[in-house]
């Protein structure tokens, strides 16, 4: 579907703090740039307020397109997109756009709360 497509062109652009185009991006830019054009969305700029236009979720009822959020340098620190079977694509400081498993260790670590758009 339209989002896999997306996703292919997006796979590998660098992290940028405050990026938001294919130069370079970050987290939220990142999942400003799905929902803008997936799914026709206006969100906030950071993931920390990205969380505020979600209902909080259980983990196990994730669906593709719902937003995963990490506490790593702070609460809600970083966010992600849901994608099927574990898998979220983000944007990741070291690795730039990359899909990643929710039951690797470090993201169970700083796993944080799962969000629905609302």
């Amino acid at each position: 579907g339209a989002l896999y497509e997306f996703i292919d062109e997006w796979i590998g652009v660098p992290y940028k703090y405050a990026g938001n185009d294919k130069n370079g991006v970050d987290c939220s830019g990142f999942v400003n740039a799905v929902y803008k054009n997936i799914f026709k969305k206006q969100l906030s700029r950071s993931a920390t307020d990205i969380v505020k236009e979600c209902n909080i979720i259980d983990k196990d009822k994730l669906l593709e397109g719902d937003l995963v959020f990490f506490d790593i340098s702070s609460k809600n620190s970083h966010v992600g997109v849901y994608l099927i079977n574990n898998k979220f694509i983000h944007a990741s400081t070291s690795k730039g756009v990359i899909i990643s498993d929710l039951t690797q260790a470090y993201y169970m670590k700083y796993w944080g709360r799962a969000g629905r758009v609302k």
